[in-house]
């Protein structure tokens, strides 16, 4: 079970570091947060249009077929991409080599949370599996950002991402051998029915579009923050800040036994989400904003820990990898909206005014959330993965 874990965890720690490493690299060398801002929101939603595509494929053929192939081939269009940036080919190369990287990686968490799905189903050792996936999430957010920084600042603009690519190939390639783990493959009818088409499943993917523009958005605009204050280097530490406060959040969520419902929980820390970004929009000083992001981050883990949760009880089990390969495409999509107002409205009217959109999106993902709880509805001793 260690070596899932590890390889797992090493696989996507890219994912904190993908983004602002294209941000910084073309930033630096165009002089254009539009530009890279619209670069990183194409890599995001072209991974998100593809990501349950190639859940599906892993739930049909097994984990191990799938993730081979498709690494190298993302490996080759990041190279791609870093070539793009540094020999100033055309703009149209950043998007195509974009493209390809986008469609090509893979949604590792919705892998390593279907193998935990199929170890413990049913029972409330889930709960605490997908806390610690979410505080791994979050230990990769709170490092990775800070990393990138100090690699594409000190050592140079192309470090970060080179580094990120590094891990992604080892940790996919590790995840690949631990067979043991990964979910028995389960026949289905071809063309058989999407967990997209679960009104629940549904219902949450919208939902966290709202909560991906969050993310895309406070990520470019708190780039452009630092930058404004003199303090670009402090960009990656920003927002490490705002993972800290969902790596603190989570310890604390999945170390508890609730008898709130799963329902209950999700529309709580939806409210509670949108509450603690407020405070962002108002603050100058870059020492104040960092703590202003941890504060906002503290409801991040809650939010996704139940909408792992809720997914894994929606869904069956021959659709399971897909099925939360949707939720992460959602935020995928929805980083991509919120990176690229994020970029326009930062580079338009400045950081701190930009900062409202990352709160308007919160304030309509707790709109949606809690008209449609009533679609969220599951059995709190039973799940889907186990039938």
């Amino acid at each position: 079970m260690k070596g899932f874990v590890l390889a797992g965890f090493i696989a996507r720690f890219p994912i904190s570091m993908l983004g602002i490493g294209i941000v910084l690299l073309i930033s630096e060398l165009t002089d254009s947060y539009a530009t890279a801002g619209a670069v990183a929101a194409l890599v995001n939603a072209s991974y998100a249009l593809a990501a349950p595509f190639s859940g599906r494929l892993a739930d049909r053929l097994g984990q191990a077929r799938v993730i081979v192939p498709v690494v190298l081939f993302n490996a080759l269009a990041m190279v791609a991409l870093m070539l793009s940036v540094g020999f100033r080919l055309p703009q149209w190369t950043l998007y195509v080599t974009a493209l390809l990287v986008g469609m090509t990686m893979l949604s590792i968490g919705s892998m390593v949370r279907a193998r935990w799905s199929t170890l413990h189903g049913g029972s409330p050792r889930l709960h605490t599996a997908f806390a610690f996936e979410s505080v791994a999430d979050e230990v990769i957010f709170v490092t990775g950002p800070a990393a990138v920084t100090l690699l594409a600042t000190y050592v140079n603009p192309f470090a970060g991402l080179i580094v990120a690519m590094v891990a992604m190939v080892g940790g996919s390639l590790a995840l690949a051998g631990q067979r043991r783990t990964q979910p028995p493959i389960v026949a289905t009818r071809a063309g058989g029915r999407s967990p997209i088409l679960i009104p629940g499943v549904a219902l949450l993917a919208v939902v966290y579009l709202g909560v991906g523009a969050v993310f895309g958005s406070v990520d470019l605009i708190t780039v452009a923050f630092a930058e404004e204050n003199d303090a670009k280097s402090a960009a990656g530490f920003l927002l490490a800040a705002f993972a800290g406060g969902s790596m603190v959040s989570g310890l604390w969520f999945g170390s508890r036994t609730w008898r709130i419902s799963l329902r209950g929980r999700f529309v709580r820390a939806l409210g509670i989400f949108a509450v603690g970004l407020l405070p962002i929009a108002f603050v100058q000083e870059t020492w104040v904003m960092a703590i202003a992001l941890f504060v906002a981050g503290l409801a991040i883990s809650p939010t996704l820990i139940t909408g792992f949760s809720l997914t894994e009880r929606m869904v069956p089990q021959a659709l399971l990898t897909e099925g939360m390969a949707w939720i992460s495409t959602s935020i995928g999509f929805g980083v991509a909206l919120g990176a690229w107002a994020g970029g326009r409205l930062a580079e338009s009217f400045g950081a701190s005014n930009a900062y409202g959109f990352s709160l308007g999106a919160a304030l309509l993902a707790v709109v949606l959330g809690v008209v449609g709880s009533g679609l969220l509805r599951t059995s709190e001793v039973s799940s889907p993965a186990q039938s």
